[in-house]
């Protein structure tokens, strides 16, 4: 999994007023736990925009005041009618314990429903996935060729990796559904054999 670099600022408040003052600097009250101590830190909103506003996932190296960390992000909160960041909190990680990430799932190949005339469709854009940060993958990559009209890959049908996927096994993550253009082509077929 790729790495991002952010840097951050320790704060000395932790109560309304100073996040309130740090909000009007343009930056986002951040902490980070998992470690001997919470940290708590800010960052300006516009360092979020490649963590955040991406399709992918990152580990993060927090470089707060001149001391590294090495962190995911694990929970973000956004302003209800602007959607400005609020808050943001990170996960200290270490290479020899497991951690839990949504990692974006990537397509290969053409399915034969689709060339068949179906449409594809994508219900899952993420998987959450347990391992250690160093077998962390960028993406989980799922072959569709032989995926057909009506027929679904389902959690259960992804091979086994170096990491274990927490969602449940019946959950669909894409499935190829009949079109109007697909039923009307498959009436056709049986109208001309009759």
């Amino acid at each position: 999994m790729k790495t991002l670099a952010m840097f951050g600022y320790l704060r000395d408040g932790v109560g309304k007023s100073t996040t309130k003052l740090l909000r009007n600097e343009g930056k986002v009250p951040c902490v980070l736990y998992g470690g001997n101590e919470n940290v708590n830190f800010s960052m300006y909103s516009e360092d979020f925009k490649n963590l955040v506003y991406t399709p992918n996932t990152y580990k993060v190296q927090l470089d707060i005041d001149g001391k590294i960390y090495k962190a995911i992000l694990k929970d973000i909160q956004y302003h209800p009618v602007n959607d400005s960041i609020l808050h943001a909190d990170f996960l200290a990680i270490s290479e020899d314990k497991e951690v839990e990430v949504r990692i974006p799932v990537k397509f290969i190949g053409n399915s034969v429903g689709v060339r068949a005339g179906g449409k594809l469709v994508v219900k899952s854009q993420k998987l959450r996935v347990k391992t250690l940060p160093s077998k962390l993958p960028d993406y989980v990559e799922i072959n569709i060729d032989n995926l057909e009209i009506g027929k679904s890959i389902k959690v259960a049908d992804i091979p086994a990796q170096e990491f274990a996927i927490l969602e449940s096994p019946n959950n669909p993550i894409v499935s190829v559904k009949t079109t109007r253009a697909a039923q009307s082509a498959a009436t056709a077929e049986t109208a001309k054999k009759k």
